[in-house]
Order: structure tokens, then C-alpha cells, then sequence
């Protein structure tokens, strides 16, 4: 793997919703997008520039989508979520298994036809991409936390997962393309 200039455990990843690279910490779950103590600038600086200077854009800026695929997401987040917040409300409480049980039931109604996942999503998903009926655009190995990338890549386009556990919450992912 390339040398990051990231302290131990820290690496570089990328946010489909802004479209921006962000610093996680694989064994604290703790996610960034300041520099942690103790990065080396310089090395950085090499390792952003072949890494994360345009590879990374989405559709229309001209990079290859070759070894990606997109997909949309509906999320409920728990009071154990990484970041216990959402456009919806300002401190979510519902514990963990709450949460599953709200998805159990989204996915009922999209398993019976009454709602798509991206018209749940618009509504009831925990994260931004609320409000592009949950797409993440395109993204490749090593961009989404595991699980979800896992979940995602072993998904056919037009299948949807089952409730899929990452340290931002509950999802229900489905492959666009």
C-alpha cells in the first residue's frame, strides 16, 4: 500500500457527497476532514496528488468509471451511529435495534411494490443523499466503509440488500449500475 504520510491506522477516503477526500481511523471509526496529528504534509501532499487529484470525479469530469459502480442507499441512523445526527433531527436516540426494525419495515414496502427504496430514501433516509433519492453516484474499492463497499459490489444492478450494519448505521443499498 502507498505510504500516506497518515499517522497509524488513519487513512484517506472519499465522500460521495461532497465529492471530497476525508481522513477516517479504521480502528476508532472516527472520521475527519482535518488533517489528524502527527500526518507528514509533504508526504501527503504526493500521495493526494496521485491518488485524489481528479481520479476520483464523478461522471461528467471526463474520469473513467471503469472498476466502479453506483449505487442509492437509505440509511437510519442509531444513537451508536458514528455521528448520531441527520438533516431530519438534530440528536437521534432510537437505539440500535430500532433502527432495524424501521428498515425491516422499508423493506417490506419495497419487496411489495407500494415504494422504491430512492422514494424512502427521500423521506426517511439519515443522510444527504436524501435529497437525490439516496444515489451516491459512482465509486470504487476502497471509497465506502467495507461492509457497505462488500454489500454494494456483490449486489446486481437492480438488486437491493438486505439491512447491511457499518459504524454510520442501517442501510438498504441498492446497485443502480
Amino acid at each position: 500500500m502507498a505510504d500516506t504520510g497518515l499517522p497509524l491506522d488513519w487513512e484517506v477516503r472519499h465522500s460521495s457527497s461532497k465529492n471530497l477526500p476525508y481522513y477516517f481511523n479504521h480502528k476508532t471509526h472516527e472520521s475527519r476532514w482535518e488533517l489528524p496529528e502527527g500526518a507528514g504534509i509533504e508526504t501527503l501532499k504526493i500521495f493526494m496528488a496521485q491518488h485524489h487529484s481528479g481520479a476520483n470525479k464523478r461522471l461528467g469530469g471526463g474520469a473513467s468509471q471503469e472498476g466502479k459502480i453506483r449505487a442509492a442507499h437509505l440509511l437510519v441512523k442509531h444513537s451508536g451511529s458514528r455521528r448520531p445526527s441527520s438533516w431530519k433531527e438534530e440528536k437521534i436516540t432510537r437505539l440500535k435495534d430500532e433502527a432495524t426494525e424501521m428498515l425491516r419495515g422499508y423493506e417490506q414496502q419495497i419487496k411489495s411494490g407500494q415504494k422504491s427504496l430512492g422514494e424512502l430514501a427521500m423521506s426517511d433516509s439519515d443522510d444527504s443523499s436524501a435529497r437525490k433519492r439516496g444515489d451516491l453516484g459512482f465509486f470504487g474499492k476502497g471509497q465506502m466503509q467495507k461492509e457497505f463497499e462488500d454489500a454494494a459490489f456483490a449486489l446486481k444492478p437492480g438488486e437491493i440488500s438486505g439491512i447491511v450494519e457499518t459504524a454510520s448505521g442501517e442501510h438498504l443499498i441498492e446497485r443502480i449500475q
